[in-house]
């Protein structure tokens, strides 16, 4: 599959989601057809993930599909690179996540972040748990970055915490 064949398809398949939310699919399965689960799926997408992209942007506003396309070309590259793509079967469980209270180096929601990040690089997500949700949106964009860019920063640190605690430092300015 080229890159432009799988942003066409994966464009489709998010305006395929607007629109059944819009007349009234609301959930993952009623939201999309087979055929668009298992396109998903030969990225390293589930239903649930992108339902929980449409399903904000119709409420909030966000994250648009730009942003979604960049998180996904990461998580699509790690998949086919790194797990060959082959999905690991394994699904996180919301009682092994840091509260959202948790704080590394005094910055509060970070270690959560962090590691939903890298159950998202893994597509390990719970179903209940989303990658770039109402609460992470703003926390990145007080440390100048967004959901891309911080993917981007947990694929190249990998388990690296002090690295990637310092990389947000950076950007954001402290």
């Amino acid at each position: 599959m080229t890159e432009s064949s799988w942003t066409t398809q994966f464009k489709g398949v998010h305006a395929r989601g607007i629109h059944a939310w819009q007349a009234g699919r609301r959930s993952p399965n009623s939201m999309f057809a087979g055929e668009d689960v298992l396109f998903l799926s030969s990225i390293g997408c589930s239903a649930q993930e992108m339902f929980d992209y449409v399903d904000d942007l119709m409420v909030y506003g966000e994250p648009n599909l730009e942003e979604v396309l960049a998180v996904q070309d990461i998580r699509r590259e790690y998949f086919l690179t790194e797990m060959h793509g082959v999905a690991s079967g394994f699904v996180a469980q919301m009682k092994d996540l840091p509260p959202k209270s948790a704080a590394v180096d005094g910055i509060a929601w970070l270690p959560r972040l962090i590691v939903k990040a890298r159950l998202k690089l893994r597509g390990e997500m719970p179903p209940e748990l989303m990658y770039g949700c109402g609460g992470d949106r703003p926390f990145l964009r007080s440390m100048n970055m967004d959901l891309a860019s911080f993917l981007l920063v947990v694929r190249e640190l990998g388990n690296d915490d002090a690295g990637i605690v310092a990389a947000v430092r950076r950007n954001a300015g402290r």
